[in-house]
This record gives C-alpha cells, structure tokens and sequence, in this order.
C-alpha cells in the first residue's frame, strides 16, 4: 500500500473542496484550481479531510495512488499559502528588470530576452540579479522558472548563467588547470 496514498489530506478552514464526477475544485483564500482525476481512483470528501484510495493493486493504480493524493495536497496548499521558486543570475552585466507584468533579462545575447507570465504567475525582481516566481499552481510555477532558467542555463566553467537559488553548479577545471 502506497504510504503517501494513504495519508489522509487536512482541509484547512476558508477551503472548499468540491468533487464533480472527475474533476476536482479547490477554492481558498488565495484563489481556485480544478483539475481531472483519473476515473479509477476514488476521492472520499469527508468533514475536514480528503482521502484517496485506489481500486485494486495493479500496476497503474499503484501508480496513481500517491500522484493523485500528492497533486491534489498540492492544490490545497497551493490556495492557502501559494508557491514560489527563486532564481539567482550569475555572471557580468547580467541583469533584471520588471515592465508591467513581464520579465526582461539581459544575459550576454546581443537583444534582451522577455518573458511574459502565465495566467495566475507573478514575476518579483529584488535587485538586478534575483527573480522569484509565484503562483497558486505548484506545476505552472515550476514550469515557469524553468523556462527562465532555460533561457541561460549556468555553464560548467565559470558558473555564470540562471540558476536556482541553492543550486550547486558542478565546476570543471578548463584547459589551464590541466597538467602535461
């Protein structure tokens, strides 16, 4: 039996989860997420807590028990509290500055790079170097600082790039450090 399946989810008060058919709606203070849920698992609504179960043991619904019951933890965290990712840039002249909603990054090509936000994902630039993304939807905000990243991703030489905050960059030597 899968240990985090089993586990039942807490619903803090001021949420509101709802179940129509396969589709669950979480509504809090931070907003709403609705997702499907796979038609073989069961979703149990009971007073203050959400629990999972699974059909049968097979194989696919091993597989499902813990994924559903974590996506679904994730929604109700994601409305209460929200998510955020933060990302350092690394390296000279690299910079970043916010216009209206979206992200402008200047990271060593010859034209800035925008990035323009998903719908529920706000952008915070704190200086010139760090970026922290947030939202209500843990994947969306994932998601996003990872196309940020992808933009200049962190080299293996000098470490200069996007890269996420704590993020440790293996170095190699180069050529000078080499010996004959």
């Amino acid at each position: 039996m899968s240990r985090i399946g089993r586990k039942p989810i807490t619903v803090p008060s001021g949420v509101n989860v709802s179940l129509d058919d396969t589709v669950i709606t979480v509504k809090g203070p931070k907003g709403s997420l609705s997702r499907p849920v796979h038609k073989d698992m069961k979703v149990n609504l009971e007073e203050g807590t959400i629990l999972v179960e699974r059909p049968s043991d097979n194989k696919l619904h091993r597989s499902l028990h813990g994924t559903t019951r974590s996506i679904i933890a994730n929604m109700v965290s994601g409305v209460t509290d929200g998510f955020s990712k933060n990302l350092e840039l690394v390296g000279v002249g690299y910079r970043a500055s916010k216009q209206g909603e979206k992200v402008v990054l200047n990271v060593g090509y010859s034209h800035p790079v925008e990035i323009v936000p998903a719908q529920g994902i706000e952008f915070e630039v704190v200086g010139n170097n760090k970026i922290t993304v947030r939202g209500i939807d843990k994947e969306l905000v994932g998601a996003t600082a990872a196309k940020i990243r992808a933009v200049r991703e962190p080299e293996p030489y000098k470490g200069k790039g996007i890269k996420y905050e704590g993020e440790r960059i293996i170095r190699k030597e180069g050529k000078a450090g080499k010996k004959k």
